[in-house]
């Protein structure tokens, strides 16, 4: 089955309502604080209360935050929640002096056109926005009328999932000032019983935490309620600040006595089911790690960290093998071996001498591994009552053998043919992780990001943690014929340990008297079937603690697990079944109002004496673009521009260097790749250095890795495959491609050069009037892609491939009214730079587009690393 993922109740709070009015003058005089405790900036947030009722894993979280503004004059206040990217916003409200402003879900498109302009008046930025790993940030702000007060209120729904024998509530508080009445109340109603509850703060000790928390369980109730009085909130005994930042976190479990749980009510049921006690079958893994060039660094040293922890934690029954793609596949073992200690050990030499380098090919490393599963089970070299996995790691895209994502998709699926699983690990942003996920869930999988944090070898082994104890494969619930409609998903191939199967569904006679749950799968030594009779009359005595709890919780619970599956079914499917599947889930999205990819809440709030308009879109992975990389580049006088896509800005410089000097562009000791250009002067050299023209005339692209030499020069472009020569013309138009390389000329515009996807390169050429008397024809180089590069990269453009920030302070007029001048930070020093402009040739080599930037003098001198003259190499090879 697709293991339970560490699923929680994650709530941050920081209702530290953000207040602003007009800009006040840096001089005005102090005034003495005569503002009570817990104002910020004239506005004080007298309560905040988050409310979370759990029935049967399934959580309803309200959080209300009071304020008022103090000042005396209208402020704008904010209001921002962080819930799980798992759950649904089911309602917003907004009440300003008695008056209540409600959200109101709609389909997605139609909100946007019903919208349009106020979209058009940029007045609909989105309410939800991704924020960290597992968190969307909902914020809405207001203006409040001097002296008025203000309630925010949001409502989110989501079923809690087990992960490692536990349900996780993880709120992350952050008040940001004092609150007079703050308060979590969580109340937690289980049927089967609650066997553990506990609850924990970060920011807070022991001591302060045991008078402010109470915490208790009995039978089927529990209750965690934690109200820190103001004293207990400083920071200091004499402080005015919050010390509430940090993690609260409950954790519960139930009672195991039954493997299986079936609740009804309403005519419609639950079955959890989360077995104990059961012997580990035994898995064969096999993992497929990407070894490219980009992994270099600290990316494989966190995955021989983590593969080493992984392989102490495998049973001797098991069986791996380790697959390691870059350019081409290699392989540890021919064939899978079993996890003796003599093995295990060679295993970890094996993992502490992988390296990096090279292309990546996705698709023959997943194969390789594909066949090596297949291959074992064929001629039973393990064991009959086994299991299968297979686990890819990539830090990016395909990039050569096959690399079109549809037909790697295609060749896995006709490999696995529904055999195993396949789980894709996406460490990092660069990749297309659209792609991965649709691979994996399609093969019963799932698909995880990895974060390029320091705690990235922790997330590769909680991974691992997730499916380490298969306990059931090929898991069936079956309920009695003609008796239950619009199941959810029931049939699993794994039951992991420590998770747990839920399937919800309608009942087709509510007046049964009993109803009887069967669940079968394979165990380690035999088959098994678990069943669960409900007695109806008992299920209806169970209902009368409803006060405690909400009535249609298992309703909703169907309806949210529903869309769930509807939407990731989704993903893989095509034409009118994937219509038929979008209006399903929108259909129940609406009904229910929950807040899913296919809605949108429209939450409408005074403004300026009229309503204005705001919608609330879940942001979920956005469709995959590839990394959007600047592009940097070298043209005319040798012009360097730099373009910084965070500042939305550029930075140019000029190297003046007699013809004849070759320049290091770029120098890539990872990938291999080193681009080299030799600068040509005028006809008629000028004697003043000072006017003096340059250019590149040359231009030397090589790939170590690849034996490839590329010579581009204003005539022709020459090709060396080792010893094996090509020559092209600028009169031709056409397109070379072998693995990893493609070579496209266009007759007298342009070349492309690209290694795979990530690595891309342009040189413009620009042909001067044969009889000029002064210019001869020249080149100009674009790097418009260069994510696949490693971190190591250098050169006059290749240092810039690394984020790098800048500061732009004191602009005002130079000697040139058109070219203001200001003072540049950067690089931990302080330059004078010109406003000024280069021109882009991309497009057209004749005209080309002006591009404005920073203009640093002196070579360059302060921006790039050490002087000009150490990129001087000595030639272009």
């Amino acid at each position: 089955m697709t293991p339970a993922l560490w699923s929680c109740l994650v709530l941050v709070l920081l209702s530290g309502l953000a207040a602003s009015g007009f800009p006040r003058s840096p001089f005005r005089p102090l005034r003495k604080r005569s503002l009570p405790e817990g104002v910020v900036d004239s506005t004080e947030v007298y309560s905040t209360k988050i409310s979370c009722k759990v029935t049967s894993r399934f959580a309803h979280n309200v959080v209300t935050t009071r304020a008022v503004n103090r000042a005396e004059k209208a402020k704008e206040v904010s209001f921002d929640v962080e819930l799980p990217k798992t759950a649904f916003i089911t309602n917003f409200t907004l009440t300003i002096d008695g008056v209540t402003y409600p959200g109101t879900v709609k389909e997605k498109e139609v909100a946007k056109k019903q919208y349009e302009k106020a979209v058009s008046q940029g007045k609909t930025a989105g309410l939800v926005k991704a924020s960290g790993r597992k968190l969307e940030k909902f914020t809405v702000s207001v203006n409040v009328a001097a002296g008025s007060k203000v309630t925010f209120e949001l409502t989110y729904e989501e079923l809690l999932k087990r992960h490692k024998g536990k349900y996780k509530m993880y709120l992350k508080v952050q008040p940001k000032q004092l609150v007079k009445h703050f308060e979590i109340e969580a109340d937690i109603f289980e049927p089967q019983g609650i066997s553990m509850l506990d609850a924990e703060a970060s920011f807070i000790t022991n001591d302060l935490l045991g008078s402010a928390l109470t915490k208790s369980f009995s039978g089927k109730k529990g209750r965690v309620s934690f109200k820190p009085s103001l004293e207990q909130q400083r920071s200091c005994p004499t402080c005015t600040d919050s010390l509430l930042n940090g993690d609260f976190t409950i954790t519960y479990d139930v009672n195991r006595e039954s493997p299986a749980n079936v609740q009804i009510v309403n005519g419609y049921f639950v079955h959890f089911f989360a077995p104990q006690g059961l012997p580990s079958v035994p898995k064969n893994v096999v993992f497929v790690i990407d070894t490219s060039g980009s992994m270099h660094g600290q990316k494989i040293q966190q995955t021989r960290d983590a593969l080493l922890k992984i392989l102490e934690d495998m049973k001797k029954e098991d069986y791996l093998n380790f697959i390691l793609f870059s350019g081409y596949v290699t392989n540890w073992k021919d064939s899978l071996v079993q996890a003796t200690p003599e093995n295990l050990q060679e295993a970890r030499t094996f993992v502490r001498n992988i390296q990096s380098s090279g292309m990546t090919n996705i698709n023959d490393g997943l194969l390789r591994g594909i066949s090596m599963l297949n291959k074992a089970r064929e001629e039973h070299t393990v064991p009959e009552r086994s299991t299968s996995i297979i686990i890819m790691l990539t830090d990016g895209d395909a990039n050569v053998g096959e690399s079109r994502p549809e037909k790697i998709q295609e060749n896995v699926r006709n490999a696995i043919r529904d055999k195993f699983p396949l789980y894709n690990l996406g460490f990092g942003n660069n990749l297309n992780y659209n792609f991965l996920e649709s691979m994996a869930l399609e093969n019963h999988g799932l698909a995880r990001r990895i974060y390029e944090d320091a705690d990235a070898d922790l997330q590769l082994q909680g991974f691992y943690e997730e499916v380490a104890n298969p306990l059931l494969t090929s898991v069936e619930t079956e309920y009695p014929e003609n008796a239950v409609l619009d199941l959810t998903q029931s049939s699993y191939q794994h039951f992991y340990d420590g998770s747990e199967i839920v399937v919800a569904g309608r009942l087709l006679d509510e007046d049964l008297n009993s109803f009887k749950a069967d669940v079968k799968g394979h165990g380690a030594i035999n088959d098994l079937t678990f069943t669960e009779e409900v007695d109806m009359k008992e299920m209806e005595k169970a209902l009368k603690e409803q006060d405690y709890i909400f009535g249609n919780y298992i309703e909703r619970l169907w309806a949210y697990l529903t869309i769930e599956q509807l939407l990731e079914k989704r993903k893989n499917a095509y034409g009118e079944e994937k219509e038929n599947l979008r209006a399903r889930a929108l259909d129940l999205s609406l009904k229910y109002h929950f807040v899913t990819p296919l809605t949108s809440m429209v939450v409408t709030k005074p403004e300026d004496n009229e309503d204005q308009t705001a919608i609330a879109d879940k942001p979920g992975e956005a469709n995959y673009q590839p990394p959007q990389t600047p592009y940097y580049y070298v043209d005319g006088d040798p012009h360097f521009i730099i373009q910084v896509a965070e500042k939305d800005d550029a930075i140019c410089f000029n190297i003046d260097e007699d013809p004849g000097t070759v320049l290091c562009l770029i120098q890539d000791p990872v990938t291999g790749l080193t681009v080299n250009g030799k600068i040509i002067g005028d006809k008629i050299a000028s004697p003043d250095s000072q006017t003096r023209k340059t250019y590149f005339g040359k231009l030397g692209i090589a790939n170590a890795q690849m034996d490839l030499r590329i010579e581009v020069t204003t005539e022709k472009i020459i090709v060396w495959n080792g010893a094996v020569q090509s020559t092209f013309s600028w009169l031709d138009t056409v397109t070379v491609t072998q693995d990893g390389l493609s070579v496209t000329i266009n007759r007298k515009k342009n070349m492309a050069v690209s290694f795979g996807d990530g690595i891309t390169f342009v040189v413009v050429l620009h042909q001067m009037w044969k009889k000029h008397p002064v210019h001869h024809d020249f080149l100009g180089f674009y790097v418009v892609d260069s994510h696949r590069m490693s971190a190591q990269t250098h050169g006059l453009l290749g240092q810039f491939f690394h984020p790098f920030d800048f500061k732009v302070s004191d602009i005002h007029p130079g000697s040139d009214p058109t070219k203001p001048v200001a003072t540049m930070v950067v690089k931990n020093h302080q330059l004078t730079v010109t406003r000024g402009s280069q021109k882009d040739y991309r497009e057209d080599a004749g005209i080309g587009t002006k591009v404005v930037c920073w203009f640093v003098h002196n070579n360059g001198q302060g921006l790039i690393d050490g002087t000009h003259t150490d990129y001087i190499v000595p030639s272009l090879f």
